[in-house]
């Protein structure tokens, strides 16, 4: 994984402009995307943490689990404990770069219903996690 180093904007810098990696998280615990239900919650309950990046066998970031899906999944009636991350991922593949710029990245979590994004490299690697403000 490649470490982005993030520089404190001066004052004066229009916020427009902003891009991703400048306003980024780090991007936390990342696991498996073989990794049981309650391995991922066990986790991020030992990581004091409410979401995971989750990645595949070759380290490429495939999506965010958050501890409100992850509860919501363990408590309904389908659950057994073959239920893996990558089942609740399904097709969800969406991603930012850290060169976007931030305001654009927002825009689209909004629209997509997003609390939080996984900012990925060129490699598919993840660098970090975009979250929105309350």
């Amino acid at each position: 994984m490649t470490p982005v180093q993030m520089h404190p904007r001066p004052a004066c810098a229009n916020p427009i402009h902003r891009t991703v990696a400048e306003v980024m998280d780090a991007a936390g615990p990342q696991v498996c995307d073989d990794m049981s239900v309650e391995v991922a919650l066990s986790v991020m309950a030992a990581a004091r943490t409410g979401r995971l990046v989750v990645c595949d066998q070759d380290g490429q970031c495939t999506g965010l689990v958050t501890q409100a899906e992850l509860t919501a999944v363990r408590d309904s009636s389908a659950y057994t404990d073959r239920v893996r991350l990558r089942d609740i991922l399904g097709d969800r593949r969406t991603f930012t770069s850290p060169v976007t710029t931030a305001a654009e990245a927002e825009r689209a979590m909004r629209y997509l219903r997003l609390g939080a994004l996984p900012v990925v490299d060129e490699q598919g690697s993840a660098l970090g996690i975009l979250a929105l403000s309350r």
